[in-house]
């Protein structure tokens, strides 16, 4: 085996590492910045996708956070129960579940609105190297959805 071969296996070359141990660190971090709001990270994202559009379908959120139903559905249903959403059959497909905030859905955007900036300070990166990294995941992501 060559130098480059066993280069190439060690756990610091894999972008899979790098990426999986990045999320953790990025979990831990928003564990924290959620607990105030008693969000979980998952309940989070879906949180942000309402507060950017209300009055979402079931599939167009999950479509939105790459989630099937089948993992979508018990998100909703706590976000239900904490009453910070309500979900109801569409009047015009009724096979169609319509999603929509509560006021205290709506109010918690307020408490949110300090996370992103933490998130940025905590990184030690400027907006601008934010903005980059995620520009390239994205890229990445639609380059192995696209193989």
């Amino acid at each position: 085996m060559t130098n480059h071969e066993e280069n190439a296996l060690s756990l610091d070359s894999q972008l899979c590492f790098a990426l999986y141990s990045a999320q953790l660190a990025m979990n831990k971090l928003y564990r924290g910045l959620l607990g105030e709001l008693g969000l979980t990270y998952p309940q989070y994202l879906v949180m942000l996708v309402l507060w950017e559009s209300d009055h979402r379908s079931v599939s167009e959120i999950g479509e939105q956070l790459f989630l099937d139903s089948a993992t979508l559905t018990p998100l909703l249903k706590r976000l239900e129960k904490a009453e910070l959403l309500s979900r109801r059959r569409s009047r015009e497909d009724e096979r169609r579940v319509d999603v929509e905030l509560t006021e205290r859905g709506r109010a918690l955007h307020d408490k949110a609105a300090s996370i992103p900036e933490a998130v940025t300070c905590a990184s030690h990166c400027s907006p601008a190297e934010m903005a980059s990294l995620r520009d390239q995941l994205h890229k990445l992501r639609r380059e192995l959805g696209s193989s």
